[in-house]
């Protein structure tokens, strides 16, 4: 009896954090792979061949899933690293990077937080809506990516120490008005040999 009620008490608590709850839709927060390494001067560089490496060790993990859609923001990185993971990628430009000063520098950015997270919220919100109950992966940007799952977390931007390194992927779980953090900044696709 008393495992059985433990049982059922697990059960409702992984019903809270969205866990096997019927028409959860599952999106995939994915860093685009490695473009600086061999990158020149080139404003909008492609993936490097390490870039290209890890795309494919993503693409080997995704090919095991079933996969409503796949979204990318327009940057020739991140749509690289998309066109691995799927044939029909859906370019959406609320997926970009946060905007930099003109100059590059990463101390001052010319879009604001709020801006990044508004964009961001939409976006998450659009592809949810459009496919519910199902696996959505949206390949992006670190910044965007930490935006959105601070706000998640209830976290404020900033405060979350973590950098999400390239083709990691972070899981949100959503139904309804409601939205659970399953992963953060998951690689284990790139340790395998």
């Amino acid at each position: 009896m008393r495992v059985q009620r433990l049982a059922e008490a697990l059960r409702s608590v992984e019903e809270a954090f969205l866990i096997g709850v019927p028409g959860t839709t599952e999106l995939w927060l994915i860093r685009h792979a490695d473009c600086y390494q061999d990158a020149g001067p080139d404003e909008d560089p492609p993936l490097s061949e390490f870039g290209r490496r890890q795309a494919e060790r993503l693409a080997e993990r995704v090919s095991r899933l079933n996969v409503a859609a796949v979204y990318s923001s327009p940057h020739r990185r991140a749509l690289e690293t998309a066109r691995r993971l799927a044939a029909d990628v859906r370019v959406d430009q609320r997926l970009r990077e946060q905007e930099l000063q003109p100059d590059g520098s990463l101390s001052d950015f010319k879009e604001p937080p709020d801006a990044v997270l508004e964009r961001m919220r939409a976006a998450v919100g659009d592809a949810a809506a459009a496919h519910p109950g199902g696996r959505v992966l949206l390949v992006t940007h670190a910044l965007a990516i930490l935006a959105y799952l601070c706000e998640v977390m209830r976290v404020e931007v900033g405060r979350l120490r973590l950098l999400p390194y390239y083709t990691s992927v972070s899981v949100v779980r959503i139904k309804g008005d409601r939205r659970m953090v399953g992963a953060l900044a998951d690689t284990s696709h790139l340790e395998l040999d």
